[in-house]
């Protein structure tokens, strides 16, 4: 399966535009961004387990990145509530299991380098943020390996950013509020694309935003 495969394509996916598919584990649906391979892919997802559902036993042969988005995520290593964010290198497993409340996750598979080894949880409940590079906003660095950033970004009501490019792309999730640029409006569920050397020039309006933030990871060869 091939879907949004074409790294050098801006891609933008609203809620609506993507429906729930059932996996093959029943409780658990998903809401494809991108995907290249079927069970074992090269895939960004959002995963929604139903109350006390869980997942089978994996191997992560080339890397895990999650975001609780809502609801706790658990398995043999840990609890992760909303808002904590997970990195779990090449050659790590295990076992998902969720609770009453249920849980909704922003997952990466397939995505890491191998040296990246560094397993990651971040409560961006409890961690410190920064003030941000403009007047408005608050960063959370959540993970940086070579080229590659990741960050949640929370931005107050009317903030305009600076124009920029994006080397090696960028990637965004709208957690929360509206997110816009020159090129759109973003309600929160908003999944962002951009490839190596796009540019933009971000803001918020009267409802601030929080987004999820990756970038230089999509670097041309």
């Amino acid at each position: 399966m091939e879907l949004r495969a074409d790294f050098s394509r801006r891609e933008v996916v609203r809620p609506e535009d993507e429906a729930w598919r059932a996996s093959p584990v029943p409780g658990v649906d998903r809401r494809m961004l991108d995907r290249i391979g079927d069970e074992v892919a090269r895939a960004t997802t959002i995963v929604r387990y139903a109350p006390n559902s869980s997942f089978s036993a994996h191997a992560h042969d080339g890397g895990e990145e999650f975001l609780v988005l809502e609801g706790t995520f658990a398995d043999e290593h840990g609890r992760y509530s909303k808002g904590t964010y997970v990195r779990n290198p090449v050659g790590t497993s295990h076992t998902p299991e969720v609770g009453d409340d249920g849980c909704t996750i922003l997952v990466k598979l397939h995505q890491f380098s191998p040296e990246d080894q560094a397993r990651t949880v971040v409560d961006s409940e409890a961690a410190q943020w920064y003030p941000g590079t403009v007047p408005g906003l608050s960063v959370l660095p959540l993970h940086q390996f070579g080229t590659e950033s990741v960050a949640l970004v929370r931005w107050a009501p009317n903030t305009q950013f600076n124009g920029h490019r994006h080397w090696g792309g960028e990637e965004i999730l709208v957690l929360d509020g509206v997110f816009n640029d020159e090129h759109g409006s973003y309600p929160a569920g908003t999944w962002i694309r951009s490839p190596h050397m796009s540019e933009h020039t971000p803001f918020t309006g009267p409802e601030g935003a929080l987004i999820y933030v990756k970038t230089g990871h999509l670097a041309a060869d």
